[in-house]
């Protein structure tokens, strides 16, 4: 009998764990960097005040080793919501389905990209797995993302209060009835002299509108997903909150501004970006507060925040600055956003939620890619097969669940890597990584040389400022080697796009510009829809080409396969057939020594 009942007891545990479905909020702050907030404080304390996300940490899970998927905000997103590499998708940086651009400082020129999810058979992101397993799921905030956003119920990506000003150092929210952003009643930290019960904050519709979310799913009693991406703390370096401001000013021991010029002090100074970062904080302490308020009604005698999962983190490192202004300081970490480097991908990083234990910490690599896999565990969501294999990511679960003290795939095996690819901007930040345990290697597309650093040494922290470049330094052969094999293998199986040489270069070698492919003629046939270019004679062979594409109710172009023809004794052509309701078209043609020629931009009319 007694063993009957212990029976029915695991039996109806088991049906209880598999009809408990918790609730799922990614709070997704924009640049913010690694050391500005008080949650790791590796070199010295940072000055912005983060209360809330320092009482998440001691909640749940704090990640020393956190990474995004990218250097920068949309395919960082984009591989969050994908579960797959930016350079798998494509989607390698911001802004898009343009045409490529060459300047003649620049060695090299970006290849074309795309900004959009992919939409093939098979394809499918985090929302909309979780919305097939019955969640109401919704999307606040910054998007950044071309295209429809799929699998989202409610969809909110206006800027709210975080949108430019014409003087920041004077337009400051009040009480007045007219007043867009007004202040609140209510009173938050942090405290001063000035203010020794708290300051008021302006209204913030994207912190309202994903409050709104949380008490309409509540009141659905259905289990919810809430993708919370703010707008800061990206430029503009702003606040509405002069009390805010004033607090930092008096922090730091500086005069409050006098005008809108920009911040030039070196280190983290910037008193509006302190506001700003602060702000965050405070945004999440809105939501939590309204978890730990909150009856659950699906789990009757607990609260929301018991049955909630918190995946905060960044979209990428910290900006440093911007054109005169500075607006923070990644230190120990090397370089910032739009770099490769620790400083623009390690980003903090915190899950709370009702298997984690409190104040535990892991201190192996952990990327945004394993959101994905871990959602879909931890809420019991199933996708296909097919679907299950285009992840790139890991479960983390056994890890939040303290099963497991290392990463593993689905086989078992630890985690060995994690890799990113960005082709783009400068020639010195056109790069691929790989960080395998201690080391991370780096490509450089600019001379196609390789970087090895040595981040940490017996489980310490050793050069996490990649300041000793190790790669020609005798006894790491073997390692540079290793990863530079393993890195080359990542791209090819990707499929990854890479930069080309730019034959504007003001520092081309005249033996270079006398067999750079050269377009002598150009046929458009308007029945059959047929591009044709021919090259001249003598000239370097091409190694592939494409055709870019706009048709008439198109603001963005499209890149569309072409055919080369190089047959002996006769002109190499290249052909492409486009759509009916095209209207310009550009050919692309990459050569042999990586050139990157690119036709007029044709017009059809």
């Amino acid at each position: 009998m007694k063993l009957l009942s212990v029976l029915i007891g695991v039996l109806f545990s088991c049906v209880v764990r598999a009809e408990f479905k918790p609730n799922i909020i990614i709070f997704y702050v924009d640049d913010l960097g690694w050391q500005d907030t008080n949650i790791y404080n590796i070199d010295k304390p940072s000055p912005w005040e983060t209360p809330n996300m320092d009482a998440l940490a001691n909640s749940g899970m704090l990640f020393t080793q956190g990474y995004s998927p990218a250097p920068t905000c949309g395919p960082s997103r984009a591989g969050l919501l994908t579960g797959q590499y930016p350079a798998r998708t494509h989607f390698t940086h911001v802004n898009g389905n343009r045409l490529p651009e060459s300047s003649k400082a620049q060695k090299m020129i970006s290849p074309f990209f795309i900004n959009t999810l992919p939409d093939g058979e098979g394809e499918i992101i985090l929302s909309e797995a979780l919305q097939q397993n019955g969640y109401r799921t919704a999307q606040v905030g910054k998007w950044h993302i071309h295209g429809a956003k799929k699998g989202f119920d409610v969809a909110y990506t206006k800027r709210g209060a975080h949108s430019q000003l014409d003087d920041r150092s004077k337009d400051f929210s009040g009480y007045g009835v007219d007043e867009k952003f007004p202040l609140g009643k209510e009173l938050y930290p942090p405290t001063s002299k000035k203010h020794p019960n708290g300051i008021p904050y302006p209204y913030q519709p994207v912190t309202e509108q994903a409050l709104k979310f949380v008490i309409d799913s509540n009141n659905e009693k259905k289990p919810f997903f809430l993708y919370l991406a703010h707008w800061m703390v990206h430029y503009p370096i702003i606040t509405r909150n002069r009390n805010l401001l004033e607090y930092y000013t008096d922090k730091l021991g500086i005069d409050f501004p006098k005008d809108k010029s920009d911040i030039t002090t070196p280190g983290q100074t910037n008193p509006y970006y302190g506001a700003m970062v602060t702000t965050v904080d405070w945004s999440l302490g809105r939501v939590i507060d309204l978890l730990k308020a909150t009856d659950d009604p699906r789990n009757l005698g607990k609260k929301l925040i018991e049955t909630t999962y918190i995946f905060m983190t960044s979209d990428n490192g910290g900006a440093e600055d911007r054109r005169t202004e500075i607006i923070t300081d990644n230190a120990p970490l090397d370089k910032g956003k739009k770099y490769a480097q620790e400083g623009g991908v390690r980003v903090p990083m915190i899950i709370s939620g009702p298997s984690i234990k409190s104040g535990s910490q892991f201190d192996g690599m952990v990327s945004q890619l394993d959101y994905f896999p871990t959602i879909m565990d931890l809420t019991g969501t199933s996708i296909t097969p097919e679907q299950q294999s285009k992840l790139n990511g890991l479960d983390i679960t056994p890890v939040l669940n303290g099963k497991s003290k290392v990463v593993t795939d689905s086989k078992g095996k630890p985690r060995e890597f994690l890799f990113w690819h960005f082709p783009h901007n400068s020639d010195s930040q056109m790069q691929s990584a790989i960080r395998e345990g201690d080391f991370k290697l780096y490509k450089n597309y600019k001379d196609n040389s390789y970087s090895l650093f040595r981040l940490y040494k017996n489980g310490k922290m050793d050069d996490i400022g990649e300041q000793n470049d190790l790669a020609s330094v005798k006894g790491y052969e073997t390692i540079v080697a290793k990863l530079s094999s393993k890195l080359e293998e990542l791209l090819t199986q990707n499929n990854a796009e890479f930069p080309s040489k730019n034959p504007q270069y003001k520092g081309l070698s005249e033996s270079d510009k006398k067999v750079l492919p050269v377009i002598e003629n150009h046929v458009y046939n308007a029945k059959k829809h047929i591009a044709t270019i021919q090259l001249a004679d003598n000239k370097t062979p091409l190694h592939h080409a494409y055709v870019l594409v706009k048709g008439k109710k198109d603001k963005r172009y499209v890149k569309l396969s072409a055919n080369i023809e190089a047959k002996e004794n006769t002109q190499t052509s290249v052909t492409a057939k486009l759509p009916k309701e095209v209207v310009e078209y550009m050919f692309v043609l990459i050569d042999n020594n990586n050139f990157m020629i690119k036709s007029e931009l044709f017009k059809v009319k």
